[in-house]
């Protein structure tokens, strides 16, 4: 499996953007996936998290509200709807992919972060006036 990451770019406080990160490969009802971020000088962290059942989903709580996580199956593509952006938001987007055992798991950070089997490319996003 490999994942693309795509839909970055540059926006002004306020629009939206939508990530999508394909998966090439079999398997993809099999993973949980998340979206992260990482802006310059920070550590990364992640802004998303989906099931691989597509029941579960988690946001801290700077996001929650403002960004959406969804998939589609079919596809074998996970959304990043963000819709309100802030400067702050600025930051290369990654998604990343973590088999699961159970439909309506949902790995935490680290669990991403020390075993995701999957890493995409990474996305610029950035906000500015």
């Amino acid at each position: 499996v490999q994942l693309q990451a795509s839909g970055g770019g540059s926006v002004q406080p306020g629009e939206s953007l939508r990530l999508s990160c394909v998966a090439s490969g079999r398997s993809f009802s099999d993973l949980s996936t998340g979206w992260f971020r990482q802006a310059p000088g920070k550590e990364r962290e992640m802004v998303a998290a989906i099931s691989r059942n597509g029941v579960t989903t988690w946001y801290p709580d700077s996001i929650k509200g403002r960004f959406t996580i969804s998939r589609d199956d079919a596809a074998t593509t996970v959304y990043l709807q963000m819709s309100s952006l802030k400067p702050e938001d600025t930051a290369v987007y990654y998604c990343a992919a973590l088999f699961t055992h159970e439909d309506d798991l949902l790995p935490t950070f680290d669990s991403f972060l020390t075993s995701a089997d999957y890493w995409g490319q990474g996305t610029q996003v950035t906000v500015s006036s």
